[in-house]
């Protein structure tokens, strides 16, 4: 071995060493017609399939894009206020009065946000429908009617829903705010 690594030494600096094609290619000094031929180790190529990485992945989106729940429509725009009782939802029943634009009766839920269906635009079945609900709050322990209503809203719409609400004895009603800095 050290007397091919000193031949092929002594043959590169002779310039009698060629390559050509993954094969190394020494002349010898001793004997001008005999090549010795080296072959270079064959490299193994390692290839990573990422395809079960990426099937992970597409399964991972598609599980939280169908598990998650998106909450656009219940955001309702709060008129602000610099003075203010804060009032808990959770032992509240809670009304949401949303805009539905110009010359159209306003949206009234029976819930936090614009969530579900509005009650019918009828008033009276408005009245009989919201006076029940807030039977059924009092009876199940909530005496606080918490009315939210958006901020283009005109007052005697929202008036309107609290003088249903407030038929009912023992509720104490809030109007929802936005708290200002």
């Amino acid at each position: 071995m050290t007397h091919v690594s000193a031949t092929t030494e002594v043959a590169r600096k002779e310039g009698n060493m060629s390559q050509g094609s993954g094969r190394l290619s020494v002349a010898l000094p001793s004997d001008p017609g005999e090549v010795i031929a080296f072959r270079r180790p064959k490299r193994e190529e390692v290839d990573l399939d990422i395809t079960p990485m990426i099937d992970v992945t597409f399964l991972l989106l598609i599980f939280f894009l169908v598990s998650a729940t998106v909450e656009t429509a219940k955001a309702v725009d709060l008129p602000p206020a610099k003075f203010g009782k804060g009032v808990g939802v959770q032992g509240s029943l809670v009304i949401t009065v949303g805009d539905r634009g110009a010359n159209v009766p306003p949206a009234v839920y029976l819930a936090d946000g614009k969530v579900g269906e509005p009650l019918p635009d009828d008033p009276e079945t408005q009245r009989e429908r919201i006076r029940q609900a807030v039977r059924e709050a009092l009876q199940g322990g909530k005496s606080n009617v918490l009315i939210k209503a958006e901020r283009s809203l005109r007052h005697r719409d929202v008036a309107r829903v609290m003088e249903d609400a407030a038929q009912v004895e023992g509720v104490k009603l809030y109007i929802g705010v936005l708290e200002r800095e």
